[in-house]
C-alpha cells in the first residue's frame, strides 16, 4: 500500500534492507532475510532488531523509497507484503511518474511533487474504501465542501465523484483534484504556491478519449473548441474514463439532443444523479444493446451462474440478467451460448434441491415444453422471489393463449429447411431457443423463404410485442386512417417508390397495406413520424410477414435495433457512420490512408445503414443481409460494409475522385447475386447502370457474408457501444458547430460587429441558455432549445437570461437602472410575445448600441420608453399623476452669458413645423411620447451619464435639453388646444413659478409642496402633453457634449473578455440572491 512520505536516513538501515530494483528517483528494497532459503539466522536477527528499530517493517517485507539525486535523505512511499503487490506499485510509478520527473529543474520540486501525488493516492484509496462501506462517507462530504468553496457553484450543481490526478500544462504536470459534477468537469491544484482552477462544461467537450504521450502511457484527453487538456496518474483510469464518458453522454444528449433522447427514470432529475446511477445506466445500456431489448426495459440483477446446455451435455458458465419482462443468459465465452426468455413465455420458476453436483439449482419452464436449468446462483431465494413477483405481474397484465402447434408446411429449399428443423429439435424453435455459434452459421447461409418472417420475429423479439398487444395495431389503423397532415402527405408521395419493380407493390392491395403500416407507426410514434427509407424497409417486411407482424418488426427496428436513426437529424445513423470511419482506419489502414477524406466514403455508405443494403443491392441478396441484421444487430452491417470495401480496395485506391469511387462500389453491389434464391431476380432500388459492354464479375452474397464474419466479426457489442458513445459526442458537437456557423452566416451581413466578436457573443448567448438548464427549476430545455427549428431559432433566451447578458455586454450601463432598461429592451425585441428571443434579435440590438449612428441610438432609446417596451406595470414607471416628479410650469427662457434672456417660443413653433415637413413619410411614424414616458426617458439618460469622464458637462447639457423639450411639449399642447382664455391666463401666471436658474428636472418630493393649482393643471393636461422622436433628436443635437457621447466609438472586445470571466459568477450571485428570501422565510 502507499505510505505517507516521511524522511529517513538510509545509512542506518543499509544492513536491514537489500535493494532489488532502482531507478533515478526510486528504490525497491526487500527486508534482509525475507525469502532467503539459507538466511534463517539472519532473518531471526533482523526480526529481533525490527522490534526496536523499525516496527513497521515487520508487516511489510518490501518497500519503495523516493530518492532525490545528491541527497542523503530518503522517503518511503509504498510497502507491500508480497513481491507481486510491491511490483504493482513499482509498475505504476514507472508508467505514470518516472518519465514525468525529468521536466522539473529543481530537486525540491521533484520531492514535493511525488510526495503530493502519493498523499493524494492515499486519500483516494481511503475514500474508495469508505464509499464501499456507506452511502455518504465523511470523505465525500469533505470533498463536497471543498468543491463548493473552490468553484462557488449554486447548490443545484451536484458533485458526482472526485479523483486525485495530474493535469498537464505543456510538459509540466500539476498535481490536484478532479471534480466531476452533473454539468461540469473541474480541476483544482495548488502546487508550489500557484493556484490553478479549470472549469469545463460537459456540453463544450468535443472529444473525450484515452491517449498516450512521450511521458505517460495512458492519459485522458479532453478536447474543447480551442484547447486540449490531458489528465493522468489516476489510481483507476478505467473507472474514471467510464464515469466521464457516461456524464458527457448523458449531459450532451439531455441538453443538445432533447428532440429524441429519453432519459432513464433514475436520471430524469440531474441533481439526483450519483456515481452508482451512472454505473447502473452503463450496465443497463449494455444489457439492452446486447440482447436488443426495448428501451424501457430496466435491468434488476446480474448474477453469475451456469446453464445446462443439452447440445453440449454440460453446464455453460455465464451470467444471468433479469429485468422487468425478461430473463437472459450470456456465456462468458463470447458467442458460445445466449438465451432470451420473455416472462410471457415462462410457465414456472422453481427452486430444486441443493446438492454438491447441482448447487442452488433453479428450473425455468416455458410454454413450448422446454426447461432451462441454472445452477450456482448466489442469493437464490431472493432472486427467485423477485422473479416470481414479476412473472405474476406480466401474466396478470397480458394474459395470452399461445398456439403451440408447429408449422410443418415447408416445401422449398429442402436442404436448408431440414438443417433448420434439426436445429429446432436440439436448440428450441421459439424466442427462448439457445443462440449459439451454430445458429449464426445457419443465418449466414441464408434463412429459408418459408421461415424468414417467423425467424425475423423471433430474433428481434417482435413476437413478444405482438403477443403482448392484442388489437393494438387494428386500433392504431382506425385512429390514423383518413387523417391528413404533413406526414401522411410524405407517405403518399413515397408509396409508389417502394420496390416498384416487385409484383406485390404493383397493385392497390400491397400499396394499401404499406400505407396502413407506415401511417399507424407515425401515429404511434409522432417523434419519429415518417422518414425516407422507412418505406423501403417496410415493403420488404411485408413480403415475408403478415401486416401486423410487419408493423411490430418495424417497431423493433426503429425503436430498438437502430435507435435514433429515423428522426429529423438522423443522429443515430451519423453516429454509426462516424464509428464506421474508425473501423475502416483500424481494419483497412491502406484504404484509409489513400482516401484522405473518409467522410466522402461515409456519405456513400449512409444508405447502407439506413436501408440495410436494400436500396443498393438486388433484393434477393439484400434479404440475406437483413437475416444477419435481425440476428446480430448493427454489428452485421458494420462487418458487411468492411467486407464490401475490402473487396473493392484496389479499385477505390485507384479512383481519382468521389464519383469514380461511387461507380466502383455501385457496380460491385449491383452484381451481388443470391444463387440459392428460389424467386426471380429483382434489381436494387437504385441500381447502377453502366454503358460498359464487358461483363462484370458476379459475387455470391453467401460468400460475402461468410468473409465478413471471418475477417471482421470480432467486434463485440460492448466495443460497438463504446465507440457509439465516443462518436455521439463528436456528432452532436458537429451539429452544434453547423448551427453556429449558419447562424453567424445569416447574422454577419446584417450587423457591423466583427465576425470574431459575433462568435464570442454567440458562445455567451448559448452559455447563458445552458446555465439556466443546469440550475433553474423547472428546467427550461424543451421550449428554448429545439433542434428541429431553423438554425437561427434553435437557441432562445427568456427575460432573466437576457438581463444577465445585457448587464455583461451592453454599453448602456445605468447602475441600478440597468436591469429595468434590460427588461424594456427584451419587451421591445419580443415581437411575437412568446417571452423568448433569438440570437439575431439580441445582436441587432447590440449592433445599434455599439455601431449605430446617433439618430439610430436615440431612436432605440425612444422606443424603449414607449409601449410595448414601457408598460403600465413597469416596476420603475409610476405615473406623474400619483407622483409629480416633473415640473412643467417653468418659462421657456435660456440663460445667456451676458445675462440677457431671449424668448424662443416663436422659433420653437417654427422648428416643429419644419420637422413635420421634413419627416420621411415612407417610414412608419412612431407614436408620440407622453409625459409619463418622458420622465423615464430622462431618468435613463441621467443614469447612463453616471461615472462618465464628462459627467458634469453631460448633466448640464441634458438639463438644458430637458427644459427645452418640456416647453416643446407644452407648446404642442397649447397649439392643439381650443385656445381658451382660462388656459392662456393660467399659463402667464405659471410663467413665474420657477426662476431660470432652477433647471433641475427631477424635483425632491419632500423638499417643498407643489401648489394645488399646479397639480390641478398637471392632471388636466396629462393626456395631451406629448413630444415626438424628432423633437428629442433635434434638441439633443443642440448640445455638442451629448452628440460626442452618442457618437464616440465603443469597443466591444473588452466587454466580451470581462463577460467570459464574469458570466458564471453573475449567475451564481443571482441564484444565491434568490435563495436568500427562501432562507429568511424558513427561519421565520
Amino acid at each position: 500500500m502507499w505510505l505517507k512520505p516521511e524522511e529517513v536516513l538510509l545509512k542506518n538501515a543499509l544492513k536491514l534492507w537489500v535493494t532489488q530494483k532502482s531507478s533515478c528517483y526510486f528504490i525497491l528494497q526487500r527486508r534482509r532475510g525475507h525469502g532467503e532459503g539459507g538466511g534463517r539466522l539472519t532473518g531471526r536477527l533482523v526480526g529481533a532488531l525490527d522490534a526496536v528499530l523499525d516496527s513497521n517493517a515487520r508487516v511489510a517485507p518490501f518497500r519503495i523509497l523516493l530518492q532525490v539525486p545528491g541527497s542523503q535523505v530518503y522517503s518511503p512511499i509504498a510497502c507491500g507484503a508480497t513481491l507481486e503487490e510491491i511490483n504493482q506499485h513499482w509498475d505504476w510509478l514507472e508508467q505514470n511518474l518516472l518519465h514525468t520527473l525529468s521536466v522539473f529543474d529543481n530537486k525540491d520540486d521533484i520531492a514535493s511533487f511525488v510526495k503530493g501525488k502519493v498523499k493524494a493516492l492515499i486519500a483516494e484509496e481511503t475514500s474508495s474504501r469508505l464509499a464501499e462501506q456507506e452511502e455518504e462517507p465523511e470523505k465525500f462530504r469533505e470533498a463536497l465542501v471543498k468543491f463548493e468553496a473552490r468553484f462557488n457553484f449554486p447548490e443545484a450543481e451536484k458533485l458526482v465523484t472526485y479523483y486525485s490526478c495530474c493535469c498537464w500544462k505543456g510538459r509540466v504536470p500539476r498535481q490536484g483534484w478532479l471534480y466531476l459534477s452533473i454539468n461540469h468537469l473541474c480541476f483544482y491544484s495548488f502546487f508550489l504556491g500557484k493556484e490553478l482552477k479549470l472549469i469545463v462544461p460537459w456540453v463544450d467537450i468535443q472529444k473525450l478519449e484515452r491517449t498516450s504521450n512521450v511521458f505517460l502511457t495512458d492519459t485522458i484527453r479532453i478536447t474543447t473548441q480551442n484547447k486540449e487538456r490531458d489528465f493522468s496518474m489516476f489510481l483507476n483510469l478505467d473507472e474514471v474514463f467510464k464515469i466521464m464518458e457516461q456524464l458527457a453522454d448523458v449531459t450532451l444528449r439531455r441538453l443538445l439532443d432533447n428532440e429524441v433522447f429519453d432519459l432513464d427514470p433514475d436520471l430524469q432529475e440531474p441533481s439526483q444523479i450519483t456515481k452508482r446511477d451512472l454505473e447502473a445506466r452503463a450496465q443497463n445500456e449494455f444489457f439492452r444493446a446486447f440482447f436488443r431489448l426495448p428501451r424501457q426495459e430496466k435491468l434488476h440483477a446480474v448474477v453469475d451462474c451456469s446453464l445446462w446446455t443439452p447440445f453440449s451435455r454440460c453446464h455453460t458458465v455465464g451470467r444471468m440478467f433479469t429485468s422487468d419482462r425478461y430473463i437472459c443468459f450470456a456465456s462468458k465465452e463470447d458467442g458460445c451460448c445466449n438465451v432470451i426468455l420473455p416472462l410471457r413465455e415462462v410457465v414456472s420458476i422453481e427452486k430444486m434441491e441443493d446438492t454438491s453436483l447441482l448447487p442452488n439449482p433453479v428450473i425455468v419452464s416455458i410454454r413450448s415444453k422446454m426447461a432451462f436449468q441454472f445452477i450456482e446462483l448466489k442469493d437464490r431465494d431472493s432472486l427467485v422471489g423477485s422473479l416470481l413477483v414479476r412473472l405474476q405481474r406480466v401474466h396478470a397484465n397480458h394474459p395470452v393463449h399461445y398456439d403451440t402447434s408447429q408449422d410443418e408446411d415447408m416445401s422449398r429449399e429442402q436442404i436448408k429447411i431440414s438443417l433448420w428443423n434439426d436445429h429446432f429439435v436440439e436448440y428450441g424453435r421459439t424466442v427462448c431457443m439457445f443462440r449459439t455459434e451454430k445458429i449464426r452459421k445457419l443465418v449466414a447461409m441464408g434463412i429459408p423463404e418459408s421461415l424468414r418472417g417467423k425467424l425475423w420475429l423471433l430474433f428481434s423479439d417482435a413476437v413478444t410485442d405482438l403477443a403482448s398487444h392484442p388489437g393494438y395495431y387494428g386500433n392504431l389503423v382506425e385512429e390514423s386512417m383518413g387523417k391528413c397532415c404533413l406526414v401522411t402527405e410524405e407517405i403518399e408521395r413515397d408509396l409508389h417508390r417502394s420496390l416498384p419493380e416487385h409484383p406485390a407493390f404493383q397493385n392497390e392491395t400491397g400499396i394499401a397495406a404499406l400505407r396502413r403500416v407506415l401511417t399507424a407507426y407515425a401515429h404511434r410514434n409522432p417523434k419519429i413520424g415518417y422518414c425516407q427509407s422507412m418505406n423501403i424497409l417496410t415493403s420488404v417486411l411485408l413480403l415475408y410477414a403478415k401486416e401486423e407482424e410487419a408493423f411490430w418488426l418495424l417497431v423493433a427496428v426503429c425503436e430498438r435495433m437502430l435507435p435514433d436513426y429515423f428522426n429529423h437529424r438522423v443522429i443515430g445513423a451519423q453516429v454509426d457512420q462516424s464509428v464506421f470511419e474508425e473501423l475502416i482506419k483500424e481494419h483497412l489502414p491502406e484504404l484509409a490512408e489513400h482516401m484522405n477524406d473518409l467522410s466522402a466514403l461515409a456519405s456513400i455508405s449512409l444508405s447502407w445503414f439506413l436501408t440495410l443494403f436494400l436500396s443498393i443491392m438486388p433484393l434477393e441478396s439484400a434479404v440475406s443481409v437483413v437475416d444477419c441484421f435481425f440476428y446480430d444487430g448493427i454489428k452485421a452491417i458494420f462487418q458487411l460494409g468492411l467486407a464490401v470495401l475490402e473487396a473493392n480496395a484496389e479499385g477505390l485506391c485507384s479512383s481519382k475522385d468521389d464519383g469514380q469511387a461511387l461507380m466502383v462500389l455501385s457496380r460491385f453491389l449491383d452484381h451481388i447475386k443470391n444463387e440459392d434464391s428460389p424467386g426471380p431476380s429483382v434489381g436494387s432500388h437504385h441500381a447502377f447502370f453502366s454503358d460498359d459492354q464487358e461483363p462484370y464479375p458476379v459475387t455470391d452474397i453467401a460468400d460475402l457474408i461468410r468473409d465478413s464474419y471471418e475477417k471482421f466479426g470480432d467486434q463485440s457489442v460492448e466495443q460497438i457501444e463504446h465507440l457509439r458513445c465516443k462518436h455521439r459526442i463528436r456528432v452532436l458537437q458537429g451539429h452544434e458547430d453547423t448551427t453556429k456557423q449558419n447562424v453567424l452566416r445569416v447574422v454577419t451581413p446584417e450587423v457591423s460587429i466583427l465576425p470574431e466578436d459575433l462568435e464570442e457573443l454567440y458562445d455567451l448567448f448559448k452559455r447563458e441558455h445552458m446555465m439556466s438548464c443546469y440550475w433553474e427549476q423547472p428546467r427550461p430545455v424543451a421550449p428554448r432549445h429545439d433542434p428541429s427549428r431553423p438554425y437561427a431559432e434553435q437557441y432562445r433566451i427568456d427575460v432573466r437570461q437576457f438581463t444577465h447578458l445585457f448587464q455583461l455586454v451592453s454599453p448602456w450601463t445605468c447602475g441600478a437602472h440597468t436591469e429595468i432598461l434590460a427588461e424594456r429592451t427584451f419587451r421591445l425585441l419580443d415581437d411575437n410575445m412568446d417571452h423568448l428571443i433569438e440570437f439575431k434579435a439580441f445582436v441587432s440590438c447590440l449592433d445599434v448600441m455599439y455601431n449605430g449612428e446617433m439618430n439610430e441610438k436615440i431612436k432605440l432609446l425612444y422606443r424603449l420608453h414607449i409601449p410595448p417596451a414601457l408598460t403600465e406595470n413597469d416596476r420603475d414607471s409610476q405615473s406623474p399623476l400619483k407622483n409629480p416628479l416633473l415640473s412643467t410650469s417653468r418659462p421657456l427662457v435660456f440663460g445667456k452669458s451676458n445675462g440677457d434672456a431671449i424668448d424662443y417660443q416663436k422659433q420653437l413653433k417654427q422648428m416643429i413645423k419644419d420637422l413635420a415637413k421634413e419627416k420621411d413619410k415612407t417610414e412608419k411614424e412612431l407614436p408620440k411620447m407622453s409625459q409619463r414616458e418622458f420622465i423615464q426617458f430622462c431618468k435613463t439618460l441621467y443614469s447612463m451619464f453616471h461615472e462618465d469622464p464628462e459627467e458634469n458637462e453631460l448633466y448640464q447639457a441634458i438639463a438644458t435639453v430637458t427644459t427645452l423639450l418640456l416647453q416643446i411639449g407644452e407648446v404642442g399642447q397649447r397649439s392643439s388646444s381650443s385656445g381658451s382664455c382660462s388656459h392662456e391666463g393660467g399659463e402667464e401666471l405659471r410663467a413665474s413659478a420657477l426662476s431660470p436658474d432652477q433647471d433641475s428636472v427631477f424635483a425632491d418630493n419632500n423638499a417643498g409642496k407643489i401648489p394645488q393649482d399646479s397639480r390641478t393643471f398637471t392632471e388636466e393636461v396629462e393626456g395631451d402633453w406629448t413630444v415626438s422622436l424628432e423633437h428629442i433628436l433635434a434638441s439633443l443635437l443642440t448640445e455638442q457634449s451629448l452628440v460626442n457621447f452618442f457618437e464616440k466609438p465603443l469597443d466591444i472586445k473588452l466587454k466580451l473578455e470581462n463577460a467570459k470571466i464574469n458570466q458564471y459568477s453573475l449567475k451564481t450571485f443571482e441564484m444565491s440572491r434568490q435563495s436568500q428570501p427562501e432562507l429568511k422565510l424558513n427561519n421565520v
